[in-house]
């Protein structure tokens, strides 16, 4: 019985060139295959998170500018009677900013007075990335 019990051991090892695992999950079985999936594996997350954290920095780039131009409007609103701005390159014309504002992708802020929630208020947006007006991605 001991003599049955290692032939089972010895055959369970000799394959045939045919019947070995080929294809994706061979090479998955494979040391050189499992180091080179790992390696795109850290790669690709790298990649993924060095983009979230650019945008979220160019996001937070953009809400500095807002309020700093929000101080801006308000300082020509104090001044001019609480008359709003016609553009934001009325605040450049008034010194109350050196240049006109613009986001982190560089598009031009949008200025909105009166505003659409409060009509005796105003309302300094950017249209975010991709620079269409009203778009998911704006900041406000």
């Amino acid at each position: 019985m001991a003599l049955t019990m290692a032939r089972r051991r010895r055959e369970s090892t000799v394959f045939f060139p045919w019947e070995k695992k080929r294809g994706l999950l061979g090479i998955l079985g494979r040391a050189r295959g499992r180091l080179l999936l790992g390696v795109v594996a850290v790669i690709v997350f790298l990649v993924l998170v060095w983009g979230r954290e650019e945008h979220a920095a160019a996001v937070r780039a953009t809400r500095a500018t807002l309020s700093t131009t929000l101080l801006a409007v308000t300082a020509y609103r104090a001044d001019h009677g609480g008359k709003c701005p016609v553009s934001l390159s009325d605040l450049v014309a008034g010194g109350y900013t050196r240049d006109i504002p613009i986001d982190a992708w560089g598009h031009p802020l949008r200025l909105t007075c009166p505003g659409r929630r409060d009509a005796a208020s105003f309302e300094v947006s950017s249209d975010g990335p991709d620079g269409l007006p009203g778009g998911l991605d704006r900041v406000e």
